[in-house]
């Protein structure tokens, strides 16, 4: 337990796409080797909003852990843990939830934004209002310090500090440490259409195991610059997807301000651009795609994986639960 601890995870809803790449795996692979990292496969909180369709949300868990291994998650360095086998996640969510009010769920920025990007309108699902208590008690149950997030995530930590420093309140005492944000670089990645964040539901993502045909047609449907009409024409690169793109996935960052200079001043196509970025796609993502359908040929394995970093995941947060009982002074038996 010497090293610092991180926990980060996704919904189980489908295979991950390069959002969930460039907004939180890149720093998992990174982190793998100096913190002790717990990764969860979010199956219940994926329930909050797909009640109807249970599954998909089943079906996912083995999807998301082989794109977890495919990208390089290694097992014996990064705990993989389900969520709906954890008992004590359930248990202090319920506890949190005395620790925070309706108003101020329905006032966290990122809740407001996905109850109005999936039209629920005065019918929000209890559970998906709860989430930010909800992720509070999985942060704090594995006594995590560090969350990778993307930037839209930051309100959600925020709101998980103030949870903490309530009970620290109650209590009297330093019972659990504040949680740091980890941010990439990147932040949001956008979707190919420019519009809104790169979404599963949405269509305008790459998934990590897209074919060679679908990296193709999804970067030749990339928005650019509107108005660069001729290839001699200056063009924008603020808020061109392409650029983003190129920014967040290419290696040489000196040949990216190169090529963004090159499209300011005129005489570089969107063709080539697009050529250009397509080239650095298919060499990232091949290797990924190939690992994947490996994985795919033992489940077996991807289970027993499943079951030991579960187990492990459990002992933790257990003690924890344990322990913030103990702390509020909560009758024991």
């Amino acid at each position: 337990m010497s090293h610092p601890i991180l926990l980060t995870g996704d919904r189980t809803t489908g295979p991950l796409h390069l959002g969930h790449y460039a907004g939180s795996l890149r720093n998992r692979l990174k982190y793998q080797d100096t913190h002790r990292q717990f990764v969860m496969l979010a199956d219940t909180q994926a329930l909050t909003d797909n009640i109807g369709n249970i599954g998909k949300v089943r079906e996912s868990v083995l999807d998301v852990a082989m794109d977890y291994l495919a990208v390089g998650i290694d097992p014996e360095k990064t705990n993989i843990c389900v969520q709906s086998h954890l008992p004590a996640l359930a248990e202090l969510s319920l506890l949190y939830l005395n620790f925070v009010s309706v108003g101020r769920l329905q006032r966290n920025p990122t809740v407001k934004e996905e109850v109005r990007a999936r039209g629920f309108e005065q019918s929000i699902p209890a559970g998906f209002l709860c989430y930010p208590a909800a992720q509070a008690a999985d942060i704090t149950a594995f006594r995590a310090t560090l969350v990778p997030v993307g930037e839209d995530q930051i309100p959600m930590i925020e709101q998980t500090n103030e949870i903490i420093r309530r009970m620290n309140a109650v209590v009297g005492r330093p019972l659990l440490e504040e949680i740091e944000a980890i941010v990439p670089k990147t932040g949001r990645l956008p979707g190919v259409d420019g519009a809104s964040k790169m979404s599963k539901s949405a269509g305008n993502a790459i998934g990590l195991s897209a074919s060679p045909a679908e990296i193709s047609a999804a970067v030749n449907a990339m928005y650019t610059d509107p108005n660069h009409l001729r290839v001699q024409d200056p063009g924008q690169v603020e808020g061109n997807v392409v650029f983003t793109y190129l920014e967040a996935f290419h290696d040489d960052a000196e040949e990216v301000e190169a090529l963004k200079a090159h499209y300011r001043r005129g005489g570089l196509g969107d063709v080539t651009l697009k050529k250009r970025l397509e080239g650095i796609l298919q060499d990232f993502l091949e290797p990924i795609r190939d690992r994947r359908a490996r994985l795919e040929q033992d489940l077996d394995h991807i289970r027993d994986i499943l079951r030991d970093g579960t187990q492990t995941a459990r002992n933790v947060t257990e003690q924890t639960k344990s322990e913030i009982y103990d702390g509020l002074g909560l009758f024991r038996l």
